[in-house]
């Protein structure tokens, strides 16, 4: 079976460019120490605003820091933190959904009235105001990112259960005394993993870019932290004299939200080619947007 996905999902051109272009920023977040030319935290007034050049291949920004060096380190801030973010909501959304698909009954409807409650929160506005009362950090924008959209996990989650409890295969095991526990761990989770892998391959995209928009304008990651959002917010006020050092940092923040979502619609189209799946994420993203 792994070997007949991994074929289907190669036939996805895109999908495929989407991983290779993943796995070349991970690898070079991993190995940023080796790849990173210079110190991405080394001030040098002495070399401020240069263009690229052997030395510098990207230039350096307004503090003579090398951009490249900033760049590859921020690989680390920006996809960390996504990914992070994305597996606690994992962590509250799935159980939730599971509990409220498969249990039903009072249940049911508490889990999701805190989904209903936390879709009529936009996320920007409720970040604005955690970030007012708490301060401007990247922990803070995560805390609000995470609060908020588990409730699309949960809703997906919820739905296939309610499906999958009537199955056939799952009504055998309950008929063969298997427990609640390991019906639901053997029978109903192991079938909800598909979309929920495609749903948090997309999320990792939204995360990064609403880290980077947040931490651009000051109130996510902190100068001096290398942050792609920071990097763009450093070089406002030299768009006009040094539009490279615009360039790279969005670039960067481009490509990789670019490949997650082609990697996760081709993810969706090989799992789930004909269930409707991408009306409900985008259901979702609407509702959090």
């Amino acid at each position: 079976m792994k070997n007949s996905l991994l074929v289907k999902l190669k036939k996805q051109k895109l999908a495929m460019l989407g991983f290779i272009i993943i796995s070349v920023f991970v690898l070079a977040g991993i190995f940023a120490p080796v790849l990173s030319p210079h110190d991405p935290y080394s001030v040098d007034l002495n070399q401020k605003l240069l263009k690229p050049c052997t030395e510098f291949p990207l230039g350096t920004d307004h503090l003579g820091r090398c951009v490249l060096s900033r760049l590859i380190y921020g690989i680390r801030t920006s996809l960390s933190t996504a990914i992070l973010a994305t597996v606690l909501m994992l962590m509250i959304g799935v159980p939730l959904g599971i509990m409220a698909g498969y249990l039903g009954g009072w249940l049911d409807n508490a889990i999701m009235r805190l989904a209903d409650i936390a879709s009529t929160f936009p996320s920007s506005l409720l970040a604005l105001a955690v970030v007012g009362v708490l301060g401007p950090s990247i922990v803070n924008i995560m805390i609000v990112f995470i609060v908020l959209w588990w409730a699309p996990f949960a809703r997906i989650v919820r739905s296939m259960v309610i499906k999958l409890k009537e199955k056939e295969f799952v009504m055998a095991a309950i008929a063969a005394g298997s427990s609640r526990t390991s019906v639901i761990l053997r029978h109903i989770t192991l079938n909800v993993i598909s979309p929920v892998i495609v749903l948090a391959t997309l999320r990792i995209a939204a995360v990064i870019m609403h880290v980077a928009g947040f931490s651009f304008i000051g109130l996510g990651s902190q100068p001096p932290i290398a942050d792609w959002g920071v990097m763009l917010s450093d070089s406002r006020q030299y768009l006009t004299s040094q539009p490279l050092m615009l360039l790279w940092p969005g670039l960067a923040i481009m490509l990789v939200v670019f490949a997650f979502n082609v990697f996760g619609e081709g993810l969706n189209d090989v799992l789930s080619p004909t269930s409707g799946y991408r009306a409900a994420v985008k259901e979702g993203d609407e509702q959090h947007g």
